[in-house]
């Protein structure tokens, strides 16, 4: 059986929260946004 995964918390401003959400798209979670925009900065950074 699988190891659930492990999962933390992060404080965000609710300005920060609608940020976020306004880059998602339809059902996508905040991990799955902040993972996107993460890879995309790495990817423009080399």
């Amino acid at each position: 059986m699988p190891l659930p995964k492990q999962i933390t918390t992060i404080q965000l401003t609710p300005k920060t929260r609608e940020r976020l959400r306004d880059l998602g798209k339809k059902d996508e979670t905040y991990d799955t946004i902040i993972n996107r925009l993460v890879d995309d900065h790495e990817k423009r950074k080399k």
